[in-house]
């Protein structure tokens, strides 16, 4: 089974942020973050992807999600496949 490449951007004080890294990580789906309070470049990455600055912003293979648990559902059929 091919693993999904996925990067979460996010930042230290987002909920919603931790419950997408916690899903990955019990899921044993591997991911890259990038916490955007520790490079200025990671912000302009999620505004180019996606017109706003919002995290957590998830990329899996060429899907881009504005947050993890408003879109759950389809980060779990792409992530199990």
């Amino acid at each position: 089974m091919r693993q999904p490449n996925v990067v979460i951007y996010t930042i230290p004080t987002c909920s919603d942020c931790h419950d997408a890294k916690r899903y990955f990580q019990e899921n044993g789906v591997v991911f890259t973050e990038k916490d955007c309070t520790t490079n200025p470049d990671y912000p302009q990455e999620v505004y180019d992807l996606t017109g706003k600055q919002i995290v957590p912003t998830i990329v899996v293979d060429d899907h881009v999600f504005v947050g993890f648990s408003n879109n759950y559902e389809d980060i779990n059929q792409i992530t199990k496949k």
